[in-house]
């Protein structure tokens, strides 16, 4: 994996230093786990710089603005884009698996598509001058004060309100040109007129029957989200219109950051707070900050304790003490401890955190990559073993897309023992067929299904997770499956 590329001059590094914290945040999402995120997020920086060089300098040479998105948008794209080369090269075991399942849906599609069929907020933003586009991004999307906005975009911080809303203004205008500009259905081309009418007032009510097409057409949905400019939708629309999958998740992320104060790029003017030349990188809030501070707590507290324990006791007291605290506290059994631990197959909107291991880098978010660090001897030795109230192994099984005859599924598996080999079965009630599997090979006699590891995934350490995901036909009725087992051992289901 290479570097990120240098600097080329002042302007380049104060880029870099605005946009590395939001390019490794998204990338984040896409994977699972800290190591493969910094890795997209460095392959995708890269490449995103490049386009940037190449657009300015085919501007310099033909003297004609290039339509491009700005700085930091343009690098979330380039982490999807990335993400999508992953998984054409093999390598999509390292991403998020309901990423996985929407680069191969039609939803992905639309991007690398037509221009005209791309989702309106991409086309509206690139359509403004790169300014304002930054601007808006800036404010709406990454949350900032608008006293920071303006002093990165050197504007007039009095008049940067004002600005915004011209800016708000103009979005709106160029995501109704495109919308009317793009292919429509005759019944879209019907409400286009009322659409853009009712969408301007915040006072006017939406017509029962444009409601009711709302709710069908897609297409028409995101233009309303757009043209909506009061009711706080901007960002979402943005969001989810410009980088696609996750947009939301990022969405969120990046105001908790702004709150707290660790969005990156330059506050004030000398003050660095992202990447630049000779700078090394502020470690990041990760997803198990809270519970590591609470053990920090906990251990400081335990430490006053003792101490004033040994000066009312002398030292023998002390230590019979420690030693009658020792005992009272119980240890972690391992259903506590896997109850919170991250699955792969988890939403990235709402990704549970887990305990982390420290591992001697800056990196606060450090997950598991499925290596076990404490094989076992025989992989199914324990895994039937009820351990306080719960089995050895967690399944949790999600429907992720569905249409007439046919569906996209994840089954996420938690295996409280270390296993240097699996086994995943379970039972169709309902007569669905598997015909395509991704991250496990598979075979299927009537209802009962067998997904045995690959290479790359065989090995899963105690509390740990694993995901796969498949294709399957259906026939009416698509109830869950049923008795899950791990190398022949009985699963609980959750979720």
């Amino acid at each position: 994996m290479s570097d990120l590329p240098t600097p080329q001059d002042a302007a380049e590094a104060a880029l870099f230093s605005e946009c590395w914290d939001a390019v490794l945040s998204y990338a984040d999402l896409c994977t699972s786990g800290s190591v493969a995120g910094r890795q997209l997020a460095t392959e995708a920086f890269t490449h995103g710089i490049q386009e940037i060089r190449a657009t300015d300098a085919r501007g310099r040479t033909t003297g004609r603005r290039t339509p491009r998105l700005p700085g930091i948008p343009l690098l979330l794209t380039a982490v999807r884009t990335t993400a999508m080369a992953w998984e054409a090269q093999g390598h999509g075991h390292r991403l998020d698996p309901e990423l996985r399942l929407w680069l191969n849906s039609e939803k992905a599609a639309r991007y690398a598509g037509p221009p005209l069929t791309r989702p309106l907020a991409l086309r509206g933003l690139k359509d403004m001058q790169e300014p304002d586009a930054a601007l808006l991004w800036l404010a709406e999307v990454e949350a900032l004060p608008l006293s920071d906005v303006a002093r990165r975009l050197h504007l007039d911080p009095a008049r940067a309100a004002a600005e915004l809303d011209q800016v708000r203004a103009l979005f709106r205008d160029r995501c109704r040109r495109s919308h009317l500009d793009a292919p429509m259905a005759p019944d879209c081309r019907r409400y286009a007129g009322l659409l853009d009418a009712v969408t301007r007032s915040p006072a006017a009510e939406t017509p029962e029957d444009l409601s009711r097409h709302l709710a069908l057409c897609v297409e028409c949905a995101e233009a309303a989200a757009c043209l909506r400019l009061h009711g706080g939708g901007t960002p979402a629309a943005l969001a989810s219109g410009v980088i696609g999958w996750g947009g939301l998740a990022y969405l969120e992320r990046r105001r908790r950051a702004a709150e707290a104060g660790l969005s990156g790029g330059r506050a004030d003017a000398g003050t660095d707070r992202g990447i630049a030349p000779g700078i090394v990188t502020r470690p990041r809030i990760g997803r198990t900050g809270i519970l590591v501070g609470a053990v920090i707590v906990s251990a400081l507290a335990l430490t006053v304790s003792l101490l004033q324990s040994g000066a009312s006791g002398g030292d023998e007291d002390t230590r019979g003490d420690a030693a009658d605290q020792s005992a009272a506290v119980p240890a972690p059994s391992s259903s506590d401890a896997s109850s919170g631990d991250d699955t792969f197959g988890s939403s990235s909107t709402s990704r549970p955190a887990g305990p982390e291991t420290a591992t001697g880098d800056d990196d606060s978010d450090t997950e598991p990559q499925g290596e076990s660090t404490s094989p076992v001897d025989d992989p199914s030795a324990g895994l039937g073993t009820v351990l306080g109230t719960s089995t050895a192994c967690r399944v949790a099984y999600q429907v992720v897309n569905e249409w007439t005859d046919g569906f996209q599924a994840s089954v996420t598996v938690t295996s409280a023992r270390a296993l240097d080999d699996w086994s995943l079965a379970w039972t169709f009630a309902d007569g669905q067929h598997i015909t395509q599997m991704w991250d496990a090979t598979y075979g299927q006699a009537d209802g009962q299904v067998t997904a045995k590891a690959v290479e790359y995934n065989k090995r899963v350490a105690a509390d740990d997770s694993v995901a796969i995901g498949f294709v399957s036909t259906r026939n009416g009725t698509n109830s869950a499956p049923r008795a899950f087992t791990v190398n022949g051992a009985r699963c609980s289901t959750v979720g």
